[in-house]
C-alpha cells in the first residue's frame, strides 16, 4: 500500500517527501481531532474504582476461594491517613 502511494505521488522525490508528510499530518489531525475523541467514551481508560471489591461489608464474598463467613484479606484494619481527602495533613513522626 505504501509503495502504490510513493508511486502515485508527483514531482519527483522533492514532491513524494513533501506529498508523504502532508498525508501524515492529515492522518495524524484526523485521529487526533475526530477519531479520538469519538472514541474516548466507549473505551475503559477512566473507569477506575478505588477502594475495596467486597463493597462495604468485610466478608469475603461466596465464591472466590475462601470459605463462607470468613473475614477478607486486609479488612478490618484502620488506615493512618484520612480517605476523603486527597490531601491528607502531614504527622510529626
Amino acid at each position: 500500500m505504501y509503495a502504490w502511494i510513493w508511486r502515485k505521488l508527483p514531482f519527483g522525490t522533492p514532491g513524494k517527501i513533501t506529498g508523504s508528510l502532508l498525508i501524515t499530518g492529515v492522518l495524524v489531525a484526523l485521529l487526533w481531532f475526530v477519531i479520538f475523541p469519538w472514541a474516548e467514551p466507549i473505551l475503559p481508560f477512566d473507569d477506575v474504582q478505588v477502594g475495596d471489591d467486597f463493597g462495604t461489608s468485610t466478608q469475603a464474598p461466596a465464591g472466590d476461594g475462601a470459605p463462607a463467613g470468613t473475614t477478607a484479606p486486609g479488612d478490618g484494619h484502620d488506615v493512618p491517613y484520612d480517605t476523603a481527602t486527597n490531601n491528607p495533613e502531614p504527622t510529626a513522626s
